[in-house]
């Protein structure tokens, strides 16, 4: 099973990114995903989830600014980030409920002027 996070970088205020989870070893399809966060000195949150129906959630932190986003064709998920804030600096990690325990390598997302 490996979940890669890709697409993080360093973004201004206000700014965009799209991160993208691709997967393998396990069916995407029937799984349910997120994304977390973890900034230094603070415990790894959740920021968006997908059930395998693509019914998605956010903490209030995040929602109306973060789109979580599934292709089952691709075994990728992604995650729109909007309207970023400093606050919102972090590695970002993807997930799954079927192996909860495996979390691949993040990805960097730094939001600075």
């Amino acid at each position: 099973v490996q979940l890669q996070a890709s697409g993080g970088g360093l973004v201004q205020p206000g700014g965009s990114l799209r991160l993208s989870c691709t997967t393998s070893g396990f069916i995407f399809s029937s799984a349910a995903m997120g994304w977390y966060r973890q900034a230094p000195g603070n415990q790894r949150e959740s920021v968006a989830r997908i059930t395998r129906v693509g019914i998605t959630s956010y903490p209030n932190s995040v929602k109306g600014r973060f789109t979580i986003s599934r292709d089952s064709a691709k075994n990728t998920m992604y995650l729109q980030m909007n309207s970023l804030k400093p606050e919102d600096t972090a590695v970002y990690y993807c997930n799954t409920d079927a192996f909860p325990s495996i979390w691949g390598q993040g990805t960097q997302v730094t939001v600075s002027s």
